[in-house]
């Protein structure tokens, strides 16, 4: 509803009520605390940017970019020529078939500004969203920023995951909860495969349950597959099932995730034109073009990605800091879940027993207790990791109170900073 309050009346020290009433978000608090810590240097496991830099290919291409007159200028709104071919080419493969550059991509200022364009451009005000939760917390706010109104369904955990350390993939939906979620309003679901911040991959029979329902009531749905790339089990796209569902289906892309350099902003879209076109049409309007140079960077990493074997050693060497990194929960013998795709780790903090008078400041002492832990783990140990609770709805912070996410996109020797701070926290068993 619209304020009741005229224009000339209101404060002007106050933005828009759709920002200010959004509560202090968690990079914020982390930030802050990180920079108050007497541990310094703080070993930073919070925040999934990458700790080291793109392949030399890419930042070639990049320094390369910068020397040409049309890489210095506006790109087309949809994206450089260069980069939706190479994109193209890129997926054409794991879609099973031949992808059209010019009218089934279009090019974004990174998956999140693509994401907000794809529910400006397909949502109408009070049409509802699906999202899996624990979700990437920025889906919440670019659909309510839209529009659009959330329903969440749960993502549960394995029953003894404070005990056990699990796989990634044992983390399930309920089929019966989804179907619930979904009512006359429902216009668009959103699935995250590999998983922020879980890591879990979707079996094919799950993204088929998902797939069969939105067909089945006209049910758009929104892919982010931005760890596309780096999977350690069968990965499936749920835009190949079938016809009817890639008919309804956008598919979300980075060249950040892809190729460690999250500060280029290149992002990407692919779907049937009808579904691109109104993601290109808000673009437009939102920032016009993305990066000239860092796009045509990304197309040409694209096209040498092959013949550098970039792809799998990229997946090993992820994988072989996952195992370095984890391999101190598995010294303290602190549970964990063991991520199938991406590069976040959730630990399970329950052993932790933080001092009853510790004095927490107000604005993390009124939060549930992942955020303590995390503030406790910034200030006592020196270490930054996130608190989950910041992904789940105000009624299932239970699902992951007892969690914590770390980062393991650094490089060996920052993880091994990172584990030899905290084998500290044995004190506090």
């Amino acid at each position: 509803m619209a304020s009741a309050v005229l224009a000339r009346d209101r404060d002007i020290h106050k933005g828009s009520s759709r920002l200010t009433n959004l509560r202090g978000d968690v990079w914020s608090i982390i930030n802050e605390a990180a920079v108050a810590s007497p541990k310094q240097p703080i070993v930073n496991m919070g925040q999934g940017f990458y700790g080291y830099n793109p392949p030399q290919f890419a930042l070639d291409a990049a320094k390369e970019a910068l020397t040409r007159v049309e890489c210095n200028q506006y790109s087309p709104t949809r994206g450089r020529p260069r980069l939706q071919q190479a994109i193209a080419d890129a997926h054409s493969a794991s879609f099973g078939r031949k992808i059209d550059p010019k009218t089934e991509v279009t090019v974004t200022t990174g998956a999140n500004e693509g994401m907000f364009c794809a529910f400006l451009g397909h949502l109408e005000p009070g049409d509802e969203v699906i999202v899996f939760e624990p979700f990437f917390d920025q889906y919440i706010s670019n659909i309510e920023m839209a529009g659009g109104k959330v329903v969440t369904v749960p993502m549960h955990p394995p029953p003894d995951s404070e005990t056990r350390t699990t796989s990634a993939n044992e983390w399930r939906f309920h089929l019966s909860e989804l179907q619930e979620a979904i009512t006359p309003r429902t216009r668009m679901l959103v699935l995250n495969s590999p998983h922020n911040p879980l890591g879990t991959v979707y079996t094919r029979d799950e993204l088929q349950q998902i797939g069969d329902l939105c067909v089945k009531n006209n049910i758009l749905i929104l892919s982010d597959e931005v760890y596309d790339r780096l999977y350690y089990t069968d990965f499936t796209r749920i835009a190949t099932l079938s016809p009817e569902i890639g008919e309804r289906t956008l598919t979300v892309g980075s060249g950040g995730k892809n190729f460690y350099c999250t500060g280029w902003r290149v992002g990407w879209m692919i779907g049937p034109p009808y579904l691109i076109n109104p993601v290109a049409a808000a673009h437009t309007r939102v920032c016009f073009c993305s990066p000239s140079p860092t796009q045509e960077a990304v197309a040409v990493a694209f096209e040498q990605a092959d013949a550098q074997n970039f792809w799998e050693s990229s997946r090993n060497a992820m994988l072989s800091k996952i195992k370095r990194f984890c391999a101190v929960f598995d010294e303290l013998g602190m549970p964990y879940s063991i991520p199938q795709g991406g590069y976040f780790v959730m630990a399970n903090m329950a052993k932790v027993k933080l001092p009853g008078d510790y004095d927490f400041p107000e604005h993390v002492r009124n939060r549930p207790r992942d955020f303590k832990v995390a503030w406790f783990l910034i200030m006592e140990i020196g270490v930054a990791a996130i608190p989950p609770t910041e992904f789940v709805t105000e009624g299932r912070k239970g699902l992951v109170e007892n969690f914590m996410r770390f980062a393991v996109c650094k490089e060996d020797d920052v993880l091994e900073q990172a584990k030899e701070r905290l084998r500290g926290l044995k004190r506090y068993f």
